[in-house]
């Protein structure tokens, strides 16, 4: 029954236990239970809102920024990634296989925004080889 409630709540997570309940035809007070174990052992971390910024006039631009690094010594490509994701342009943050290592999803107000991010922060990260900057045009599904 949790793995059916965690794909109701991942596809909306503003089903209420009541309604979860009549979906699976379980009892109200069951779903209750299994919501409350399911956040208190932290499969459950957080309940977000998903916002097409489109339909707000939201003015920020958004890429993904691949990057290949050298991992380092002691903590390889970890250590790294908890660098990047402290700044505040880092969205997502993605180890990869293929042609590159790090997948990073930033977000800024301008091109030229996002543009001096890549060249005077990431860039100077000790250990970044390369980067390769792919503007997101349209997204078709979030």
């Amino acid at each position: 029954m949790k793995n059916k409630i965690l794909n109701i709540i991942c596809s909306d997570s503003r089903f209420t236990p009541e309604k979860i309940a009549v979906m699976l035809g379980e009892d109200e007070g069951k779903v209750k239970k299994a919501i409350e174990e399911l956040e208190n052992s932290g499969a459950v971390v957080k309940y977000s809102a998903i916002i097409n910024k489109e339909k707000i006039d939201a003015m920020s631009v958004e890429a993904l920024i691949e990057v290949k690094v050298t991992p380092q010594r002691d903590g390889g490509f970890d250590s790294i990634a908890e660098e990047l994701c402290k700044f505040e342009e880092v969205k997502s943050l993605y180890l990869m296989s293929g042609g590159f290592d790090l997948a990073v999803f930033v977000e800024g107000r301008s091109l030229k925004d996002v543009a001096m991010f890549v060249s005077e922060k990431l860039a100077m990260v000790d250990n970044v080889i390369s980067t390769s900057t792919h503007f997101i045009l349209k997204k078709y599904k979030i």
